[in-house]
């Protein structure tokens, strides 16, 4: 991320900017500071960043053991670059997972239009349903009934900072 001090008396302007889609950072106020900030990922001229990839990863910790279960990057530059020739995997990500009873993990962070599945025990990839946005939120599950089926629902509303594909849909998949 590239992070800036922003003046006290410089800030207004700055978060307008940012609102207006003018200015394509973050910005927050910190307040009781004299100086706001704007952050934003530090990228090349085509837009990925910086460092080589992956740049982003879903990882499994034991924690009893302290180690590392597995480490996948996660997300691809499919739905970023369309026209490259070229997909990395891995992309910068933005919310959290959650696991389901059965041993699922799902995540949709990534800054492709994707929700997936992950085997809890060995971090391989069973599932992904495309979404209509960036589904830079986490995921939850519900039933209707206790005998029911469950769902996974995810807002796809995507993240106007990051640039993925914004969006206000709410989309549920039905777990087999």
């Amino acid at each position: 991320m590239e992070v800036h001090l922003i003046p006290r008396y410089q800030y207004q302007e700055s978060e307008k900017a940012a609102k207006e889609g003018r200015f394509r950072a973050e910005v927050s106020p910190q307040r009781g500071t004299p100086y706001g900030l704007s952050r934003q990922l530090l990228t090349s001229p085509s837009w990925a960043p910086c460092n080589p990839p992956p740049w982003g990863s879903l990882v499994a910790v034991d924690l009893a053991q302290g180690t590392i279960r597995w480490n996948v990057p996660l997300g691809t530059t499919a739905d970023l670059f369309p026209n490259s020739p070229r997909v990395i995997s891995g992309t910068p990500n933005l919310g959290g997972p959650i696991i389901a009873a059965g041993g699922l993990v799902f995540i949709a962070s990534a800054m492709d239009n994707y929700l997936r599945a992950f085997d809890i025990d060995t971090g391989a990839e069973l599932w992904k349903g495309r979404l209509p946005a960036g589904g830079q939120a986490t995921p939850m599950t519900y039933r209707l009934r206790p005998d029911g089926k469950q769902f996974v629902v995810i807002a796809a509303g995507g993240h106007g900072k990051l640039g993925t594909k914004l969006g206000d849909a709410l989309v549920a998949f039905a777990l087999p």
